[in-house]
């Protein structure tokens, strides 16, 4: 198992490296700049070559990559051209939000999808099965960001229910701690604020958690039905195992394979679809970040955020690899 996580470990190192490859190249062959981006109306040739050369966005892309290389390793990816701090200080601040919505997104994913998918096969055919059936294909067909605006018209400035945007009301006096404006309240008994932040957090954790909510009650559903259809089952049956024991231990135990593979992808997956949430809802993550870094060219928070991406990617499905044998003995790492 150790060898396995090493092994595991030691193939990030080549996949972020190849990503950097593909994103600095990629970065550096969309029209415009940082240099116009940054200058706007203002911008001439001249100022562009002068600011090029500041920046040393002048130099040949074979030696800027490597410079980024260099520094990258040591944990410096630059500072910000739009605001001029370190891209690390930006994401430190940013990462909490986004975390704590990507969490409750998933949380409210699996609590639901399960369950739902799982009764959903075992009353196939019947009305629940084709209202979970149709709900998913709703689920997966409805934009995040065209659900979003629904979701805040209606239950924000109709409804009055929920806050329309922002983490937190600008009237609370939180005391921040970690940054999850939920965890912090707890810790220093502000409970006000704490609950301030809950209600903040429903409407973009629902809008987030839609795709992977509907993708996971699928495949549960599709895995449960498969497994309910197999020999060991039916031998289960047959011995009198009570059908509570069998759809516990063989049927449910069983299904949870390629659940936890789906999981683990929409997790990452979560990242992507946090930058149009955040968009909607003014959520102040690395979504809103990521999304200022593309519409102003800001090459070093870009790549700092992708990266930064694709290594949480990466390390999700490293865990849901070694989660394998603990759903199912039969499946060993050796």
């Amino acid at each position: 198992m150790l060898r396995f996580i090493v092994r595991r470990l030691i193939q990030v190192v080549p996949t972020l490296l190849l990503l950097s490859v593909l994103l600095f190249a990629w970065l550096r062959s969309l029209p415009g700049g940082p240099a116009a981006a940054l200058l706007g109306d203002k911008a001439t040739p001249e100022k562009i070559a002068e600011l090029n050369t500041v920046l040393g966005l002048d130099q040949p892309i074979p030696l800027q990559y490597i410079r980024f290389l260099g520094r990258a390793v040591t944990g410096d990816f630059g500072n910000s051209l739009i605001t001029g701090q370190p891209v690390l200080v930006e994401i430190g601040r940013a990462l909490p939000a986004t975390i704590e919505l990507a969490i409750a997104a998933l949380l409210l994913s699996v609590l639901l999808g399960i369950p739902l998918g799982y009764l959903a096969a075992r009353y196939r055919g019947r009305p629940l099965d084709t209202t979970t059936v149709i709900g998913t294909l709703v689920g997966v067909a409805v934009p995040v960001f065209f659900l979003g605006y629904l979701l805040k018209q209606w239950f924000a400035v109709d409804l009055g229910w929920f806050p329309p945007s922002g983490r937190q009301a600008v009237d609370i006096d939180a005391t921040h701690v970690t940054g999850f404006a939920v965890l912090d309240g707890l810790i220093t008994r502000e409970f006000d604020a704490s609950w301030d932040a809950l209600v903040h957090l429903v409407l973009p954790a629902i809008a987030l958690a839609t795709i992977p909510l509907a993708v996971i009650v699928r495949i549960t559903r599709a895995s449960v039905l498969d497994v309910m259809g197999s020999d060991f089952v039916r031998t289960a049956n047959s011995k009198g195992l009570a059908p509570g024991t069998v759809r516990r231990r063989h049927v449910l135990r069983n299904a949870l394979l390629p659940v936890s593979t789906t999981i683990g992808l929409q997790t990452g997956l979560l990242l992507a679809g946090a930058v149009l949430t955040e968009k909607v809802f003014v959520w102040g993550g690395l979504g809103t970040l990521l999304a200022q870094a593309i519409e102003r060219r800001d090459y070093p928070r870009l790549q700092a955020v992708v990266l930064l991406g694709a290594l949480v990617y990466v390390l999700v499905n490293l865990l849901v690899d070694l989660s394998y044998a603990i759903i199912d003995p039969r499946v060993r790492v050796r």
